[in-house]
């Protein structure tokens, strides 16, 4: 049962990450700032996360992981609480701020409590509970939080978050046992990995792969309101989305194991590619009639840029088996600084070109992630055998 309450707590983190792209124009317009100035919300928060995660892993790596679950939860929880009173942008930015820290606390400590608490034959599905977290929130969270952000304004949608945030942290309290593991891996550790070069080549990988979608999800909402989307529509477009990851996280699972995780990756960084680019084209060529054509292009784009995810995870996972929890700590910190630079590169798009330019300026870089992918797998490929003859 512990494990649904971490299961919880990240669905409240990835609710409020991700359901701040809805958001984005209602908080522009409240605070009477740019569309552009307010992704960088996104951009800090991404930052934080990325630069905050391994730090604080390492400080905090002598105290007991119910006590850091607890500390970190309580500080997302304030930072949400705080993102509700704001009254200027300067503070609603240092709000993101502190959510980033409880988050990046948050996330690989519940990964590691959840192999913990779980019998070892279970430790995979309690893994994957966790991280079901993120997922059901691209399906349920966000497009709820951004249906309650629109009937009740933007800040209501941060009291949202915050109170699943609490449940969850009473849940843990109460459901977790004292004197869990409180070993974690030195900066000297992470280092040693990140220094490998298949390592260092797949954090680029997954850094141009999450530039690329942040550049257009930081700014889901603008073309879509540019072609007449309403509140409710945005929400059904978000619906989609996270619908589409859901299905391509599974998939991207299943073709890993069949199809090999190079090919399964390669297939989803095309096709993630092909569609924010297509997301694009269309916004050009059909502003009239593209509703239903957006629509598809942003279903393509879920479905195709989550099944390249499962896929990165287990190619990472092969290269340092030994070291996995760190390499896979090392990615979550690049996937969020892809993250903070994709938001500052879209806001850099909106200021100089036009919302309808955002796809195709992501889809370069994810076309960039897979030829630097391709270019992986062509070096890893098995060398002939020459015979003497």
């Amino acid at each position: 049962m512990s494990v649904f309450w971490l299961a919880l707590a990240a669905f409240a983190i990835g609710t409020e990450g991700f359901v701040i792209a809805g958001l984005l124009p209602a908080i522009a317009t409240d605070l009477t700032i740019s569309v552009s100035a307010a992704g960088q919300l996104v951009t800090a928060y991404a930052l934080t996360y990325a630069v905050g995660s391994p730090i604080l892993a390492v400080t905090l790596n002598n105290i007991d992981r119910r006590t850091v679950l607890a500390l970190a939860l309580t500080t997302f929880i304030a930072g949400n609480l705080a993102a509700v009173v704001a009254s200027n942008y300067a503070l609603l930015l240092a709000s993101r701020m502190l959510m980033a820290l409880g988050s990046g606390l948050c996330m690989p400590t519940a990964l590691a409590v959840s192999v913990a608490v779980a019998s070892p034959e279970r430790r995979g599905r309690a893994v994957a509970l966790v991280t079901s977290g993120l997922t059901v929130a691209t399906v349920i969270g966000v497009p709820l939080g951004n249906l309650v952000g629109s009937l009740l304004g933007w800040r209501a949608t941060f009291a949202m978050v915050a109170l699943i945030g609490t449940v969850a942290l009473a849940g843990l309290l109460l459901g977790l046992p004292k004197g869990l593991p409180r070993n974690t891996a030195s900066l000297s550790e992470r280092l040693a990995v990140a220094r490998h070069s298949s390592v260092l080549v797949a954090l680029v990988i997954t850094i141009l792969w999450a530039l690329g979608g942040f550049t257009v999800f930081t700014y889901f909402a603008i073309p879509l309101r540019g072609l007449g989307f309403d509140a409710s529509q945005i929400s059904l477009a978000l619906l989609v989305f996270g619908g589409a990851a859901a299905i391509g996280n599974m998939l991207g699972g299943v073709l890993a194991d069949r199809l090999g995780t190079l090919a399964t990756a390669a297939l989803g960084l095309a096709g993630m590619a092909s569609a924010l680019i297509l997301h694009s084209l269309v916004l050009k060529l059909m502003p009239g009639q593209a509703h239903y054509a957006v629509l598809g292009a942003i279903f393509l784009w879920g479905l195709s840029g989550w099944a390249f995810y499962p896929a990165q995870i287990a190619s990472i996972i092969r290269i340092e088996p030994q070291a996995s929890m760190i390499a896979l700590s090392l990615n979550a910190s690049a996937m969020y600084l892809g993250f903070a630079i994709g938001g500052a590169l879209g806001g850099a798009v909106l200021a100089t070109l036009s919302p309808n330019d955002l796809g195709w300026i992501g889809g370069t870089s994810v076309a960039a992630s897979l030829l630097v992918h391709l270019a992986r797998g062509w070096q890893a490929r098995p060398k002939p055998v020459k015979i003497a003859g």
